[in-house]
Parts: C-alpha cells; structure tokens; sequence
C-alpha cells in the first residue's frame, strides 16, 4: 500500500494530539518533574514570581525561571493538575516545530516532512510535555538559529531576522542560563569560519549582524530578572555562572550541587545519548545521507549553505558537551530541530512509505507507555496514589523521604517529621495520617504508642497510616 500525503498529515495529527491528551494521563513523577511542578505551585501559591523556590523559603538557584512561569501559568489558567503544568511546554514545542517548518518552506523543502520527522522524535516527544527546562531552552535556540541564518543571507528584512536571533537568546538565558550562548557559538562560528574562511568569517560577522545593539536587546530581556533575583537572594550569582555552568561541566564528581546529585558519566557519553535521544530518525539520517552523497551536495550548494549549517546547529550540543562528565540525554534536544530539516532536505516522495512507517514507531511506544504506566508503574515514582486516599482535612505527616510528589499532590500540606518534637505534638492530634516506608513508620509508631494502621501501600514501597494519639 502506498503512502500519499493525507496519510503523513493524518499520522502527524495524531501523534501531536496523543502527547497531547497523555499529558493529563500518569502523575508527576520523582524527581525531576514532580520537583519542577512543585516548584510551579510554591510560585503560584506564595505569588512569588521572582525567584522559584525549592521548598517554602528555599530558593531554587539551579535554573532561571522561565519554566517554573510556563508551569505557574498553567495553574493559573488549568488548575492544579498534571495537564495544567505540562501543557505550556507542550505549546513550546508546538512553536518550535512551526520554526523549523518556517525555514523547510522558504527553503523550498516539504514542511509536513520536517514536522512529522520532529514530533515523532524520541527526545522531543517526550520534552514537549515534561515539566523540565529543556524544552523552553530548545525552542529559545531554535528562534536564535533562524534568525542568525536569516540575517546572515542578507535578504529582505535581514536586520530584523538578527533582532530575532538577539531575542531568542535573551529568551535562553531566561531559560537555561549562559549555556545558549555557548551552544550559539558552538555552531555558528565553525560554520563561517567554513563559509568565509578564519579571518573574514570575523568580518562578515562584524558586518551583517547587529552585534552591539543586539546584544543590548538580549541583555535588556534578560538582566532585569538576574539583577532582581540576586538582590532578593544574594548569592544566586555566583552559585548559577560558576558553579552550574562551569564546575558542574568539568570538575568531576562535583559536590557543590544544592539540590541534588551531580550525573556523572563517561566523557563522550553524549553522543551515546543522541543516538538513543533522536531514534528512530538517528538511525535514518546517516543511513539516508550515506545513500544520497549526491544529495548532500546540491542540497548545500542550491540552498545557501543551509545543509552545513543545519549540521553545525545539530551537532552544537554534541561538542559542547563531549568533555562534560555531568549530563543527561536531554541535553542533545536543542539540536533535534536541525535533524528533522536535514532529513527533509535528503527524502523523495518514493520514500513516503518507509518515512510513515518509522514516524508510527514513536506513537505507538508513547500508547505502550501510557498502559504501562498506568498500570502500577508510574505509582513507583510518585505518591498521587496515597494523597487521592488521605481524607480531607486530616494532617498529613512524612516518616523519613518526603518526595517532591508527595509536596505537590498534598499542596504543600504534608510535613516531614524531622524531630522528636513534631512527635510530641501528634499526641494532642486526634488523628492524622503517616507516610513513609514501613521499616521507618513501624518503629515510630511502637515507640510513641500510636495507634495506627496501614490502609494502602503503593508501589513506591511507602504506605499511608491513619493513627490516633495513644
């Protein structure tokens, strides 16, 4: 059976509509997005919208605050619910496709190729929709990379085009910090070097972009807010510039992170990473782009000099982040918007067939997820189970962990027992609930003659008590 394009737009419709309607499916779960959406609620919660907090009077300095305002914004308009903090970062990625779709169509390229190649992205289906950084920061350095191409070829409204790079790097900065510049030059500056040369790719940069006013307007988006951030928490500087984005990179084992455990991995674990981030489709851009060599080079010279920088664009993350022991694999999702244009750029129409048939790989491993989740897993990472069970208005109290879930879903409600006095004070509580791990609630209970039982114990291993003083 042929595939013609009514069955892309079809398939593409429904993978984007899928991550959309699983984002209200499984809880929030520990630690990264249960900590984020958290965080979203304390801003919310306290009307705080300067600087988030970890916990009540903890700022968090780890990263600027645009994602914690993507996901407060969602409480605001959704309520406090799983769909309402993810549901921003759903739309960014739904901007970051129409970007790189943008550049497909004036590159006289087939957008719906690029846009199903990007959505059914193993990484990027995943990131838009997650309630992490990555996404803001993704769609931040897809704005600065087209605007940049754009004002680098010196057509119509090309100063314009290099004001919109500028903003999408102001927009990074709110989003992950100094690190988009670094990927913006990690890209860019090769692929002039390779365009012009080593000493007039210095020139043409001077000469086409609006450096200096651009840079103003960058800084004039973002220093407003680190300025007011470190004259509210003094301190924040020097723990964001020098510590996560420096010594968290290249001082091995760092111990200086705040707010977890430093990732320590091999070096050149990254490109490990984008091999398992950008399947299906990193298997087919080497493959495709072996197989059309001839391709690969009208493709550079018809269209500008599009295809290296795509190349340069999608490779940034990857070189930046060779020597760095302290990533994840979602640090390679800024460079996935390239991928999807690279293999628009190599694929005919013959391909249609195979191209539908490894765009349905990702929707159909996203329903598998929702089932399995759903069918006890997600309990195992989060404590949505044991809070839709705690009656209402009966304190709530941890025993040993409290989770960021167990925040989240109890509203900031559960308090951790962390002293001997919290004990004493249960016992003028007519009753109340206790959470945690039965090897740590069993011996608290005996020792302060609680009367206790267990009603339900999850898959995360803790249970939830309801006790009585004495």
């Amino acid at each position: 059976m042929s595939i013609n394009r009514s069955h892309l737009w079809a398939l593409l419709g429904f993978a984007l509509l899928l991550r959309l309607l699983s984002l209200a499916t499984y809880p929030l779960m520990d630690t990264t997005e249960a900590r984020y959406g958290e965080m979203a609620r304390l801003m919310v919660e306290t009307g705080n919208w300067l600087t988030p907090h970890f916990d009540y009077n903890i700022p968090f300095w780890g990263k600027p605050p645009l994602f914690t305002w993507m996901s407060a914004v969602g409480i605001e308009l959704f309520g406090l619910n799983e769909f309402a903090v993810r549901a921003p970062h759903w739309l960014a990625g739904i901007l970051t496709i129409a970007l790189v779709c943008m550049v497909a169509k004036r590159a006289n390229l087939d957008p719906l190729i690029t846009a199903l190649v990007l959505a059914t992205c193993g990484m990027f289906s995943i990131a838009a929709g997650a309630v992490m950084t990555d996404m803001a920061l993704t769609f931040s350095f897809t704005l600065a990379m087209v605007g940049f191409y754009y004002c680098w070829l010196q057509q119509d409204n090309a100063k314009l085009w290099g004001y919109v790079g500028f903003v999408g790097l102001g927009i990074g900065l709110l989003a992950k910090g100094p690190i988009v510049v670094v990927l913006m030059g990690a890209a860019v500056m090769p692929w002039l070097i390779f365009q012009h040369g080593f000493f007039k790719a210095f020139s043409v940069l001077w000469t086409r972009f609006p450096l200096v006013t651009g840079s103003l307007l960058m800084l004039a988006i973002a220093t407003p807010w680190y300025y007011m951030a470190e004259q509210a928490t003094p301190g924040f500087i020097d723990y964001f510039i020098v510590g996560e984005h420096f010594k968290r990179f290249v001082v091995s084992g760092w111990e200086g992170d705040l707010y977890g455990s430093a990732h320590e991995r091999t070096r050149g674990m990254i490109w490990v990473y984008w091999l398992q981030s950008a399947l299906p489709w990193s298997i087919v851009f080497p493959v495709i782009a072996w197989r059309r060599k001839e391709r690969v080079r009208s493709a550079e010279t018809d269209n500008n000099g599009l295809f290296s920088f795509l190349l340069m664009w999608m490779l940034a993350p990857l070189l930046v982040f060779t020597l760095a022991g302290n990533i994840l694999p979602a640090y390679v999702l800024p460079g996935l918007p390239a991928l999807a244009v690279l293999i628009t750029m190599l694929v005919k129409k013959e391909d249609f067939k195979w191209l539908g048939a490894t765009a349905t790989v990702l929707p159909v491993l996203l329903i598998g997820a929702m089932v399995f989740l759903n069918l006890g897993k997600a309990d195992s990472r989060s404590d949505r189970v044991l809070h839709a069970l705690v009656e209402q208005d009966m304190p709530v109290f941890y025993v040993g962990k409290r989770p960021f879930s167990g925040q989240f879903y109890s509203q900031g409600q559960a308090k951790r027992i962390v002293s001997t006095e919290k004990l004493v004070e249960l016992s003028d509580l007519p009753a109340f609930h206790l959470i945690g791990r039965g090897r740590d609630v069993e011996p608290v209970i005996e020792q302060h003659a609680l009367n206790c039982s267990s009603e339900y114990t999850s898959q995360s291993k803790r249970s939830l008590y309801v006790c009585s003083a004495g």
